[in-house]
């Protein structure tokens, strides 16, 4: 059964933008970004999933109800849609169905993260009651802004979204459907050099930011947003 989404929205363009989050996440990550593409002529729409932000709780996660859940509450062939992290594994597997133009994976989780899966789960979940200090320890270089994004993120997010089979949370993509472009960090603990060379051998664009983490949208905006340059 799929859920009524709260979707935050930026701008009233002629072209439109969908931009999906990760887990732990919300719409507020997109702070800096929806109000960027807004001034750029779009109309954004950033979903939050079940529970993340103010969307619904369930009993229950899985990928696949996810998608559904993006498949009935997003408008189909979007100029441009943008996915990070689980946001990026959604992304791919509805592309088909939901027929962006263009789509942009952030450093998407296709593969198990370094560590192993069950360790990044534990790891998200004591992340629940982090502080204000404990995010500056982690991040000395986010802005007040994200800061704020990431404590709100955290006090509304269900941390059952964690408890979940690796099969339900992975999805590699073979080719890119349509015109696709992945940003990554350089190194990214996701995506190996190998896999990257063979997204980019399979039609896939590749840039890569080095010394940015996982968070690349919110590690450095500017340096994001330039690197989304042709695709937005």
């Amino acid at each position: 059964m799929t859920e009524k989404l709260h979707i935050e929205e930026w701008g009233s363009g002629e072209k439109t933008a969908v931009l999906l989050h990760g887990i732990m996440g919300s719409s507020r990550t997109w702070w800096e970004l929806g109000p960027a593409l807004a001034a750029r002529g779009y109309r954004v729409l950033a979903p939050d999933l079940a529970g993340h932000g103010k969307s619904p709780r369930r009993d229950r996660y899985s990928r696949e109800s996810w998608a559904d859940d993006l498949l009935d509450n997003l408008p189909t062939r979007p100029d441009v849609a943008i996915g990070h992290s689980l946001g990026g594994t959604l992304l791919a597997m509805i592309a088909d169905r939901l027929k962006p133009a263009r789509a942009v994976y952030e450093d998407p989780s296709w593969y198990v993260t370094e560590g192993g899966f069950g360790k990044v789960m534990i790891w998200m979940r004591e992340m629940k009651n982090w502080t204000l200090d404990d995010l500056r320890r982690a991040s000395p270089h986010w802005s007040q802004g994200s800061y704020d994004a990431r404590l709100a993120e955290l006090a509304d997010w269900d941390t059952e979204t964690t408890h979940m089979d690796y099969l339900e949370t992975a999805y590699i993509p073979v080719v890119p459907l349509v015109p696709s472009l992945v940003v990554v960090p350089d190194p990214s603990q996701i995506m190996t050099p190998e896999h990257a060379a063979e997204f980019a051998h399979a039609g896939f664009e590749i840039r890569k930011l080095p010394g940015l983490t996982h968070n690349v949208h919110v590690d450095d905006f500017p340096r994001y947003l330039a690197a989304l340059e042709g695709w937005i």
